[in-house]
């Protein structure tokens, strides 16, 4: 996400809706930060459901995505049993990678509590090299 937050929520393509367990805060009451990485993984990979993407299927070609850097800021804190969303949207692609976009909010409210960046980049799993992602799966993904 970028610095400008206005109408934060209103760029996403999807919300998808957590509710945090107690299993997931810390000593300090808060959720522990690993757990972001969790909220923003589930968030994508309900972003694939929404758009039919069958992550099994793209496993069986032999070609696949990697993450390659993840970026969490945090901006204000979640607590036990806070119902929150996380929205997702595909931002940019190169060549070979991808760039998710992510915001957490609490649901009903627009203020960013944490933005998320995920960098996937697609490969040959055999070579385990980057390659350049098929205009078919760019089409698939609504990035072209």
């Amino acid at each position: 996400m970028n610095k400008r937050e206005h109408n934060a929520k209103e760029r996403l393509s999807l919300l998808f809706p957590f509710r945090v367990r107690y299993s997931e805060i810390d000593a300090q009451g808060v959720v522990f930060n690993a757990h972001y990485l969790t909220y923003l993984d589930t968030a994508v990979t309900e972003y694939l459901r929404w758009q039919n993407f069958n992550v099994w299927q793209q496993a069986a070609t032999g070609f696949d995505f990697h993450t390659v850097k993840t970026v969490v800021e945090y901006r204000a804190p979640i607590k036990f049993d806070d119902e929150i969303e996380v929205g997702v949207k595909l931002g940019s692609h190169g060549r070979s990678s991808l760039t998710w976009e992510l915001a957490i909010f609490h649901q009903g409210d627009e203020r960013v509590l944490s933005t998320g960046e995920v960098v996937w980049v697609y490969v040959d799993m055999a070579a385990h090299k980057a390659t350049p992602i098929p205009e078919e799966l760019l089409v698939h993904l609504r990035l072209v």
